[in-house]
């Protein structure tokens, strides 16, 4: 099992998932959500639509994962996630990031996914700080990588290189091994 740091589209990687770091009503929005969203089509949409709802306008609360089919992106699934909004990391915004980790490997396991791509969850808008955010997401899958059935793949998806830096250096200060994609 490998845990490499790319920079790239997520939406164009031809893997079995990849991770969208959505919104709790999973309907599109901005960043990597809209993205994602544009280029799988109106299906996903859809798709996201006919999931039940934890609440009203909630299909998917903050730490929590949803999957659904990838449509015409590439990747064959979209494992959907909801990270926290930085309040200053006293709103328990780490274990939240880490559930949303860990929730998102467990759907992996469970539909039998080889290969996974996370995005920076809640490092666009949601104001998350890229090097905190790094060392939640490093410190989680290399956790989670000895876990029986997880993907042997695991790829962190970086839109510029200060997010794939900042992943570097989380991947050195915690002593992860990384594989450069």
């Amino acid at each position: 099992m490998s845990i490499e740091i790319i920079q790239t589209d997520i939406t164009t990687l031809r893997i079995d998932a990849i991770v969208n770091a959505a919104n709790e009503s999973l309907l599109g929005g901005g960043g990597v959500d809209g993205a994602i969203h544009r280029a799988a089509g109106p299906r996903l949409q859809e798709a996201c639509r006919a999931l039940p709802e934890f609440r009203p306008g909630v299909r998917c609360p903050t730490g929590e994962a949803r999957i659904t089919d990838g449509f015409e992106l590439p990747a064959r699934f979209v494992i959907h996630t909801v990270g926290p909004v930085w309040h200053g990391g006293g709103r328990g915004e780490p274990a939240l990031l880490t559930a949303c980790h860990r929730n998102a490997l467990a759907l992996a396991r469970e539909h039998e996914v080889d290969s996974i791509a996370f995005p920076a969850i809640s490092c666009g808008v949601y104001g998350y700080p890229r090097d905190a955010a790094a060392g939640v997401a490093l410190s989680t899958l290399a956790e989670e990588q000895h876990r029986m059935h997880t993907p042997h793949r695991i790829i962190l998806c970086a839109f510029d290189s200060g997010m794939a830096e900042a992943w570097r250096r989380a991947a050195e200060r915690l002593h992860v091994a990384i594989a450069e994609g």
